[in-house]
């Protein structure tokens, strides 16, 4: 389902000489016992989730599809992106639908947040608020907000209806509201952290409201569950992949920039950035994750990339086959000087600008490329790629020894924002 290509790293390497390490650190993962294992849920899960809350989740998204034509989707970080980042691959650009995902509880942006308000006055609106304590104050603030504009909207039995919690099984501030309440809601498990989650129904309820098939999702995890159960690096791409990111870095790149070639795979990017910079970004270690999303970026980034400071190695995500082709038309004249294209089809030229781009940062920039290649975007290969993902950093994160599962940093901000605004 991924077709792993190192010829471009411009390293020489040995991966077989990490064979004893990546054997011990595959041992830590299935076996739960490295750093962080309380979070290692996500490992056995493809083949452990809760049966009957999937069910449960399929049925409210038939539900949400019927009594609404915009969903807000309210949350931030692991709460949202993996979530996006799904609907927006498998169901590709301008997709046609009778619900609308709109994001929210993701910024303080005063303009986002007054603007979607006065978009959705007229609109039919249900509302998933997804976050495991309640109290992140992005999503707290929106989900007031928002609770009160639907409360006002259809009164207080009709809300209960339209809104869907997804929480913590016992604990976090939203748990007393559903108990309070009566929302349905979900559950976050206590095993698997928040940039995991989209494999739970933090994921999984936006994504069949958005009519993609959960049940396809799942048989791609499962898939990925069972080809990368072994610790043979000659046999595990993922595995591969993780140790090329440690020896890469050793030789002085220090930032690891995500490249896609289709507009719909932005969010996958931006998943990863918070999968590998969360994860990794401890104790002064780390790669530093970005993205561009070409071709539109190699005319802002492409300069720097091809004759930059040295500090970086591009991760190529590209797809076999496209949602959608066509080819190029003939016209009546050739005043474009256009007519070179004629019959090619628009993938066949994406192609092309990735190798040519490929061929330019390898041969003369010396940046080094690491390529993926998926089969397709669909939520098959979606499910796929996100366990693929999982393993890759599960393995580089131990390969540094740092803890993959927590986010210590990520609290400091939070104490200065507080004081600042007052909360005792």
């Amino acid at each position: 389902m991924i077709k792993l290509d190192l010829s471009n790293v411009l390293v020489d390497y040995d991966l077989s000489s990490y064979q004893k390490e990546v054997t011990k650190i595959h041992q830590m993962i299935h076996e739960q016992t490295g750093k962080g294992s309380d979070y290692l849920g996500w490992v056995n899960w493809p083949y452990e989730y809760d049966q009957e809350e999937f069910d449960r989740v399929k049925k409210a998204a038939l539900r949400i599809r019927e009594q609404a034509n915009v969903l807000l989707v309210c949350g931030i970080g692991g709460s949202y992106l993996g979530a996006r980042a799904a609907i927006e691959a498998i169901k590709g650009p301008y997709y046609d639908d009778t619900l609308e995902i709109i994001y929210v509880g993701n910024t303080f942006s005063s303009t986002a947040i007054t603007r979607i308000l006065k978009y959705i006055e007229n609109k039919e609106v249900a509302l998933n608020v997804i976050s495991k304590s309640g109290s992140t104050t992005e999503t707290a603030l929106a989900f007031r907000i928002f609770k009160q504009f639907i409360e006002n909207k259809y009164g207080e039995e009709e809300s209960i209806k339209r809104i869907y919690v997804t929480t913590d099984k016992e604990r976090g501030l939203l748990r007393p509201q559903v108990n309070q309440k009566g929302y349905e809601s979900f559950v976050i498990p206590d095993s698997i952290g928040g940039r995991f989650s989209i494999i739970t129904p933090v994921g999984l309820l936006p994504m069949a409201a958005a009519g993609i098939d959960i049940d396809e999702v799942m048989k791609g995890l499962k898939k990925a569950y069972d080809d990368l159960n072994t610790d043979k690096l000659e046999d595990n791409s993922a595995y591969q992949y993780g140790v090329m990111r440690r020896v890469l870095e050793k030789t002085g790149k220090n930032v690891e920039m995500f490249v896609s070639y289709e507009p719909h795979l932005v969010y996958i990017a931006e998943w990863l950035k918070q999968l590998y910079g969360e994860s990794e970004g401890k104790e002064g270690k780390g790669l530093l994750p970005t993205s561009v999303n070409n071709s539109t970026d190699l005319h802002s980034m492409g300069q720097f990339v091809q004759e930059g400071t040295k500090c970086l190695f591009e991760t190529v995500i590209t797809v076999k086959e496209p949602i959608e082709d066509m080819l190029f038309p003939k016209a009546n004249d050739n005043d474009d000087e256009m007519d070179y294209l004629v019959g090619k089809s628009l993938h066949w030229v994406n192609e092309q600008a990735f190798k040519g781009t490929l061929k330019a940062h390898v041969e003369e920039g010396k940046v080094p490329n690491i390529v993926l290649e998926l089969k397709d975007t669909s939520a098959y290969s979606f499910g796929y790629m996100v366990y693929y993902f999982f393993k890759v950093l599960a393995l580089s994160a131990y390969m540094l020894d740092v803890n993959p599962f927590d986010q210590p940093g990520v609290e400091v901000y939070k104490r200065n924002m507080f004081k600042l605004l007052g909360k005792e």
